[in-house]
């Protein structure tokens, strides 16, 4: 679902960069007036989150690849403005160090992910929720469905963003300039394996995030619940988020585990495999058995050379064991995202004292 450069035209990155903006200020300012000792970890740790969760890749139907997201734990625990930052930083670190997801795509991958996951979560999980207590059993289920509504909604996205390509976008003599497969086959190829495998992924970590969280320290749910039980953090703050954390390292040290799955997601073919006889037929063998174009389109040639990741496919040229360097780059990728979470929480903290000075002088 990362869409890399060349899949899209510039025209419809800009678009989808200038639908993101609005949702990114909005979140920014939400969270800005919403700043207290408890948000910035959070937020971090959910960041991180999803950027581990994403690195454990699962064999789809066709040969493909896909992953579980994060989207509904993040727009459970945090809600959806928080979430959309979250899972944006994860995005962004994703796409400039480790070239899973296009630069020029940033913006179409966080309004897919981030925005539109988000929103689609939380308001999935606030509908079956309701007013359940903390600790209710459909809690769970609402979170789960949550989870799994918001990442089918996103891929739905990315799908028709990708299929509408070839019927805006081509040469002179009409071949594709970016992404070759039209909606017929763009919706179906990425819609079967988000529905069948992927979306079930995300059900069971949403709703696994949050039984534990039921059990562990419950007041983590209430800023989204809807509900005012005066319940108090297990613990201190720090304290409280330390057997998340626990489980956070223990993922990153599994994340070898990703690799097992072979193949690459739909639509994130780099452009020497149009040239690869065998990547040709695993491309049409995902594509309802329709070659891609004998040569590559010009787009997508053009704009895959747009940015090198310095650590590409989360392979660091440097290091012979590909599952260590897969392991390295998660322990990179998570400390990134923690100096970028907590960079912006000081940000905006040091925005908020300087506006309440001035507004005090």
């Amino acid at each position: 679902m990362h869409i890399p450069d060349g899949y899209l035209s510039p025209a419809t990155c800009a678009a989808l960069y200038g639908g993101a903006a609005p949702f990114w200020y909005v979140a920014l300012r939400r969270v800005r007036t919403a700043l207290h000792t408890r948000l910035v970890p959070r937020l971090s740790l959910l960041a991180a989150f999803c950027f581990v969760i994403m690195m454990f890749n699962l064999p789809l139907p066709g040969g493909t690849t896909g992953h579980a997201v994060g989207i509904g734990v993040a727009a459970v625990v945090l809600g959806p403005w928080a979430a959309m930052l979250a899972i944006s930083i994860a995005l962004t670190i994703q796409a400039l160090f480790f070239g899973d997801g296009g630069i020029t795509a940033i913006g179409a991958n966080c309004f897919n992910m981030a925005i539109v996951g988000s929103l689609i979560a939380y308001g999935v999980y606030r509908a079956i929720a309701r007013r359940a207590p903390l600790n209710s059993a459909r809690r769970v289920v609402a979170a789960g469905i949550a989870g799994y509504a918001g990442i089918n909604i996103a891929a739905l996205c990315a799908a028709i963003e990708f299929g509408i390509q070839p019927a805006l976008y081509r040469d002179a003599a009409g071949a594709p300039l970016y992404c070759p497969y039209p909606l017929h086959i763009a919706i179906p190829a990425m819609m079967i394996g988000h529905l069948t495998v992927a979306g079930i992924a995300e059900l069971f970590v949403s709703a696994g995030v949050v039984a534990f969280l039921q059990q562990s320290d419950p007041a983590m749910l209430r800023s989204t619940s809807g509900v005012a039980e005066n319940l108090q953090a297990a613990s201190s703050p720090a304290k409280a988020l330390r057997p998340l954390w626990l489980g956070l390292g223990t993922l990153m040290i599994l994340t070898p585990i990703g690799i097992l799955a072979g193949g690459a997601a739909w639509g994130e073919w780099v452009a020497s495999d149009y040239a690869n006889p065998a990547a040709r037929q695993q491309i049409a063998a995902s594509s309802f058995h329709q070659l891609p174009p004998a040569q590559v389109p010009k787009g997508l040639e053009r704009l895959s050379a747009v940015w090198t990741a310095p650590f590409a496919q989360y392979a660091p040229p440097y290091i012979k064991s590909r599952a260590f360097g897969y392991l390295l780059c998660a322990m990179f990728g998570v400390g990134l995202v923690m100096v970028g979470s907590f960079g912006a929480g000081w940000l905006l903290r040091s925005q908020e004292r300087a506006r309440e000075q001035a507004a005090g002088s």
